[in-house]
Parts: C-alpha cells; sequence; structure tokens
C-alpha cells in the first residue's frame, strides 16, 4: 500500500514536470514584446564548448521590441552573431563592436496564427506526456492487487489529478495565445 502511493507521489512529480517543461518550451515562443527567455535554446560554441547565450552575455531590454546582447568577452560577439544568425528566430543580429542588438520586427496576423499552431503542437505534446504518465499509473494500480472498489477509487484519483494538470496545461496556452493575439 505505502509503496503505491510512492508511485502516486512520483507520477504527480512527473506530472509537474511535464508542465513545468511545457512552460520553458512556450516561453520560446516570441509574442510582440522582447524577452530574453527568447534566446534560451541558442548555443554558442565558446572554446569548443556549446555554451548557452545567456552564460556568456548579459541580455537586456532596452525597448519593447529590442533585446540586447552585451557578452562578458568581447571576442564571442562573432560567435553569439553568427549563433543567432544560425538560429530559427528569424531575426537579424546587428553588431556594434560591443553587443548585439536584436530588432523584433512587428508581427503580422498571419505569424500570429501560425505561432498558436505552434503552441497548439506543443499543448498536445504535453497532453500525451500525461496520458502517458496516467497509462504508467494505471497499471501501477493494477499490479498492486488492491480490492476492486479500492482499485477502482485509485483509478479515479489518477483520472482527477490528471484532469487538473490537463486543465493548467489549458490555462496556459490560453494565456500564450492571447498574448500573441495581443498587439
Amino acid at each position: 500500500m505505502e509503496e503505491l502511493e510512492m508511485t502516486l507521489l512520483e507520477g504527480e512529480e512527473r506530472m509537474d514536470k511535464t508542465i513545468e517543461s511545457y512552460e520553458r518550451e512556450l516561453s520560446t515562443v516570441r509574442t510582440g514584446r522582447a524577452n530574453a527567455s527568447l534566446l534560451d535554446t541558442i548555443m554558442i560554441d565558446y572554446y569548443g564548448v556549446q555554451t548557452p547565450i545567456k552564460q556568456l552575455s548579459s541580455i537586456t531590454v532596452p525597448e519593447a521590441n529590442q533585446l540586447y546582447i552585451k557578452p562578458y568577452d568581447k571576442s564571442s560577439v562573432k560567435a553569439i552573431e553568427t549563433a543567432i544568425f544560425a538560429s530559427n528566430l528569424g531575426l537579424t543580429p546587428q553588431n556594434d563592436g560591443a553587443g548585439i542588438r536584436l530588432i523584433l520586427p512587428k508581427m503580422t496576423e498571419e505569424r500570429r496564427k501560425e505561432l498558436i499552431k505552434v503552441v497548439g503542437k506543443m499543448e498536445e505534446n504535453a497532453k500525451v506526456a500525461l496520458r502517458n504518465i496516467r497509462r504508467d499509473l494505471n497499471d501501477e494500480i493494477k499490479k498492486a492487487s488492491l480490492p476492486e472498489d479500492q482499485e477502482k477509487e485509485e483509478l479515479d484519483n489518477v483520472q482527477k489529478l490528471i484532469d487538473e494538470k490537463t486543465k493548467q496545461i489549458e490555462e496556459r496556452t490560453e494565456k500564450k495565445n492571447k498574448d500573441l493575439m495581443t498587439i
């Protein structure tokens, strides 16, 4: 019985991690405003080591549609510029010698709708991950050889938990879509 409780707690922890992962993924989708998390996925080849851009520089938001990247080591400016060009952000870095300025263009209605579709795919992937966790938990409950009524109660508890976590994902998606459509 205690083992089953531990399994359920671990399952809930996995669900929370799925939601955190989904939030991190959402933060990389660009809305109309500049946000330093836009650069989270960009890695720089720094002396042969793939290093996140935020570990090599300070990233500021001087204006609502601009990011300014100021490397701690001026010799890495060119590498940062190259990595941004190679990324799929669709932004053109402007190198001023001391740092890099990224100006985010105004998003078109078409681009906003594309991004909403991307967010929808991310949401579906997160929900699939939750359903996989549910399946694992249900299998564990069925293996536990519980009395029929207790097994049904545990399966219902898992379903309630999944419903709650799915609702959290949907709320985050709704908020992101609202941000995307706000001009």
